[in-house]
């Protein structure tokens, strides 16, 4: 309190519910303007009979009532403070409904499904799920992440050492959701799905639901956070080299190799393939099996050296889109890129593993 029964702009505050800055900005609308202003420290004081003015002021804005209308309300008579506050309710009102229409639209639109070709969601779930996580120590790697957008419906799966996501264009397109789906659920219904024509996925709050010539299944989810693929695939270093290559070629020498990283020197001529030593001249069939393990490749950059677990690259490779495969390497020791060289629809993530004494077949 200040002296003169006048009220400091603290003391106001605590008696309409204000704060003191709101207290000024209303000075300087005019709104609430003090009795006095000391012209040294340039404090502000007020009247006890403002204090009702200032809590009116806080229940009109509270309300939304624009300050040009607070103003003819409290400077006006009853009778038009009373159409005033009637006109911002029926306002109000409106503007409720309208929210509410829009709300309903974008409800139906987040919540609709997307029609798309049921033979390429079985061939996109085959190709994908093999790269979700076998074991449950991370549940959400076991999943497959299901997305739905104005232009696409794209899977995703990661067991952190490969990753493999394919965009559909879907026949119609639904709302935009997404959710991380069993991995093991969602591969149960790929036999069923080669029956349909065409199939309609949408999200709902207890999974997903797939519909399709008057039957539908569902897909348990995983409540978790799926990795930021997009980031990854963004993060990704720049491609140094580009090597183009018959996949059965490729795959014939993952089974040459066993369970062993199999190594891959990649040169001008192509690919030569590593298989720790275990064959050597003299050895029966050697240059046979010598000239299968090179690959002809259309290779594009310098040379590198590079090594990958069969359990990792094989199933990249045999889920592949097409004859030739694309892979595109930025190091040895960074995830490598596999995708067709024809069919951009599947991209898949291997990690390379570690070249621990890998010798070239017959050194």
């Amino acid at each position: 309190m200040a002296g003169d029964g006048l009220i400091t702009i603290g003391g106001l505050a605590r008696a309409c519910g204000l704060t003191a800055s709101a207290l000024r900005f209303y000075d300087d609308c005019g709104l609430l303007v003090p009795v006095r202003v000391d012209e040294v420290t340039g404090y502000r004081y007020y009247s006890d009979a403002q204090v009702d003015r200032g809590v009116m002021i806080r229940r009109l804005r509270g309300i939304g009532v624009p300050l040009d209308v607070v103003s003819e309300i409290l400077n006006g008579d009853g009778t038009r403070a009373g159409r005033l506050l009637d006109d911002h309710v029926a306002e109000l009102a409106r503007r409720a409904r309208d929210a509410a229409a829009v709300a309903r639209v974008i409800k139906e639109e987040v919540g609709a499904g997307a029609v798309v070709s049921a033979a390429v969601l079985a061939a996109a779930i085959e190709q994908v799920r093999s790269a979700a996580a076998l074991d449950r120590e991370i549940p959400v790697l076991s999943g497959v992440l299901v997305e739905s957008r104005a232009d696409s419906v794209t899977l995703t799966a990661t067991d952190r050492y490969r990753l493999s996501t394919r965009a559909m264009v879907p026949v119609r397109p639904g709302g935009a959701w997404s959710v991380v789906v069993d991995a093991g659920e969602l591969g149960g219904i790929g036999s069923w799905l080669r029956e349909l024509d065409e199939v309609t996925v949408r999200a709902l709050d207890d999974g997903l639901v797939v519909t399709g010539r008057g039957s539908e299944r569902r897909c348990g989810t995983i409540d978790a956070a799926f990795p930021d693929y997009q980031a990854m695939l963004a993060g990704l270093g720049t491609v140094r080299t580009r090597v183009v290559a018959g996949r059965s070629a490729l795959l014939a020498a993952l089974e040459a190799g066993g369970a062993a990283p199999v190594g891959f020197a990649v040169d001008r001529s192509g690919l030569v393939v590593s298989c720790n030593g275990q064959l050597r001249p003299g050895s029966p069939g050697y240059p046979e099996l010598l000239a299968r393990l090179h690959i002809p490749a259309v290779v594009t950059g310098p040379g590198i050296e590079l090594a990958f677990s069969p359990k990792t690259l094989r199933p990249a490779l045999a889920s592949a889109i097409g004859p030739e495969i694309m892979l595109d390497i930025a190091a040895a020791n960074a995830p490598v890129i596999v995708r067709s060289a024809t069919d951009g629809e599947l991209t898949t993530l291997v990690m390379p593993t570690a070249i621990t004494n890998s010798k070239e077949c017959g050194a």
